[in-house]
């Protein structure tokens, strides 16, 4: 069957992926696509602001089917592809449109360049990659763990003085940015676009602040943060972000977190969660390894992220 792939239209598509993520989850012992809350947590990070949604290419049947995304997250330079199980052929394609439409300066790499994140066990598109001159990198790449919730959730006590509560029970957008600016190592005050962030991450179609959950310590500074996107359809839920102050580290702050709401979402019998955190209590859950393919022809840089 004939296969196109087009450009994402920016008003109409998003709940085009949304709904394909979720039609493609499959709950077997490796993930091979993303999770459909990466993709909305995607459009709310500040990362993400200056991407042009028209560069990422969705691949159809004649009938509106959708076999596969090829996408950035953060920059153009590093992307996914994402494909409907059954649908291996669309991949060379996905790859076509990748290189003609995205690939941008990268920082990390510090000139032009395009990558793909390419599962571990996925020989096929990691021999579409090799025939086109990619290289794989032991440097960059993901993990992902799950844990089962069809078996006691293990208990994890908070240290003496910390409480836990929901955005629920207190929103407060200051605290939590803080949380995560110095969760993932910044220094110096948060800026405030990534408050904005924070607040407009709270407007997506399923953000529950009952699953987001804070754990303050006992000066009322706010520990650590855990976010927990859940799929009701697919019977799991998304952990991201995971974030520590450096202040509170060491100290067990953010596992009890995951531990209270994993109690919550059994009660709701949902068999899985999923995260990029590894734990004592998790499993591994596959991982990717990005294939990067570099110009010598660049010469300036823009304002990508890579």
């Amino acid at each position: 069957m004939a296969i196109v792939v087009r450009c994402c239209e920016v008003a109409d598509d998003y709940d085009v992926v949304d709904r394909f993520l979720v039609e493609v989850y499959e709950p077997v012992d490796r993930l091979f696509n993303w999770l459909q809350p990466r993709w909305e947590y995607m459009h709310s990070h500040p990362y993400f602001e200056n991407i042009d949604l028209g560069r990422i290419g969705i691949a159809e049947e004649h009938d509106g089917t959708v076999t596969g995304v090829v996408h950035p997250e953060h920059a153009p330079a590093f992307c996914y592809v994402q494909a409907r199980p059954g649908h291996t052929g669309v991949k060379p394609q996905l790859v076509d449109w990748a290189e003609a439409h995205l690939g941008d300066w990268s920082r990390t790499l510090e000139q032009e360049a395009f990558g793909l994140y390419v599962d571990d066990t996925d020989t096929d598109l990691q021999g579409i990659l090799a025939d086109r001159g990619y290289a794989p990198s032991s440097d960059w790449g993901e993990s992902h763990a799950r844990l089962r919730l069809d078996t006691p959730v293990p208990e994890t006590p908070l240290p003496a003085g910390f409480c836990m509560q929901s955005l629920a029970d207190e929103n407060d957008l200051a605290k939590l940015n803080r949380v995560l600016w110095r969760g993932y190592d910044h220094d110096g005050p948060p800026p405030h676009h990534a408050f904005m962030s924070r607040a407009r991450a709270q407007r997506t179609p399923n953000y529950q602040k009952d699953l987001n959950i804070i754990v303050v310590a006992p000066n009322g500074t706010c520990a650590s943060y855990v976010g927990i996107w859940f799929v009701a359809e697919n019977r799991v839920a998304y952990v991201e972000p995971v974030a520590t102050d450096p202040a509170y580290r060491g100290m067990g702050s953010a596992e009890p977190s995951c531990q209270k709401r994993s109690e919550e979402l059994e009660l709701w019998a949902q068999p899985w969660h999923g995260s990029d955190r590894t734990s004592s209590s998790t499993e591994p859950w596959g991982s990717t390894s990005l294939s990067t393919r570099c110009s010598s022809t660049a010469t300036s840089p823009d304002l990508s992220r890579g």
